[in-house]
């Protein structure tokens, strides 16, 4: 019963306390009045200025517009490219695509053969393959790592030949 009536104390003297400090009483006062005999406060700043878009076409300085017709721009296809590089370009998209479209039928044969339904090739004989020991989830797996690298290949290609001047449109 005695720490109880002894918190209560502690709790009501901290409550009026701090209900105190927070009321702009006789404490705030005389500070306020020795900074205002010094100096004034600088409150005339001046407001920022907040553009919209219907002032920033009046602007004489350097803001980009964008669709403003009026800015040094130059043609994108200034020279036509090259046609036998066009067609380099395109044989080895060509070879590369055929690669990866045979490791997608590869792949389904995997897949397919996993799930123990028959293969998709004519005969369900191939010749010219030797027997596998590596299990068919990592032969997948070393496809599918095949596959990401050749496809890195072909976004190279397209790389360099965008960076070359050569439309997509021409390379199909």
């Amino acid at each position: 019963m005695l720490r109880s009536l002894t918190f209560a104390i502690i709790l009501t003297f901290f409550s009026a306390f701090s209900a105190a400090a927070q009321s702009p009483g006789s404490s705030a006062t005389p500070p306020q009045a020795a900074s205002q005999d010094s100096t004034p406060p600088a409150e005339t700043k001046k407001p920022k200025k907040v553009w919209t878009n219907e002032d920033l076409p009046n602007t004489k300085s350097g803001i980009s517009v964008v669709g403003d017709t009026k800015g040094n721009s130059k043609p994108a296809g200034s020279k036509p490219a090259n046609a036998q590089y066009v067609s380099s370009i395109r044989k080895q998209l060509d070879k590369l695509q055929g690669q990866i479209a045979d490791i997608d039928k590869q792949l389904v044969d995997l897949k397919n053969f996993s799930a123990g339904e028959p293969s998709t090739t004519a005969s369900g004989v191939q010749l010219n393959k030797a027997y596998q020991r590596e299990p068919i989830e990592v032969q997948i797996r070393a496809l599918q790592d095949k596959k990401k690298d050749l496809e890195s290949k072909v976004d190279a290609l397209l790389d360099e030949a965008r960076k070359k001047g050569v439309d997509s449109s021409q390379l199909r």
